[in-house]
């Protein structure tokens, strides 16, 4: 039997922030409710969504635009990885999205790695553009240059 929440945030696959939406209810009380991503939809707190979802849109505005200032800066950085690679550009290893997270972080710019939309290891010398989802609106685009090591 699905549960009402409240969404107070942007969920991927599920909705938007202020929306009532109806969920399995393992997902509400494993995910959503811990995380503080959701509040359960009782009579009370309907009534009270108009009021929260206008403070809520006011923080997302916010945070979309303090992601698309972030984005601007980023996609200025060119990420340059010296690696060792055999003779047909293969590398001996790999360049991840915790690799690439953590040159962003020397370069000035703390994100999570898992907002890297690199769908799995780099294992060839070259140029790549690696997606980086900030918010549901703002995705800015990395340049990853992978070279041989001297």
């Amino acid at each position: 039997m699905p549960l009402e929440v409240i969404l107070t945030e942007d969920v991927p696959k599920l909705g938007r922030a202020g929306q009532v939406v109806r969920v399995k209810p393992g997902f509400a009380r494993n995910y959503l409710l811990p995380e503080g991503k959701a509040l359960l939809a009782t009579t009370g707190r309907v009534a009270d969504v108009e009021h929260k979802r206008r403070v809520i849109e006011e923080r997302q505005k916010k945070l979309v635009s303090e992601f698309q200032g972030l984005a601007r800066g980023v996609q200025g950085v060119v990420l340059e990885f010296r690696v060792q690679a055999g003779e047909e550009g293969k590398l001996f290893g790999s360049v991840t999205a915790a690799d690439i997270a953590a040159k962003l972080a020397e370069a000035g710019f703390e994100v999570d790695r898992r907002k890297l939309g690199l769908d799995e290891p780099i294992k060839q010398l070259g140029e790549y553009e690696v997606p980086l989802r900030l918010h549901a609106e703002v995705v800015a685009q990395l340049k990853v240059t992978v070279a041989a090591a001297e």
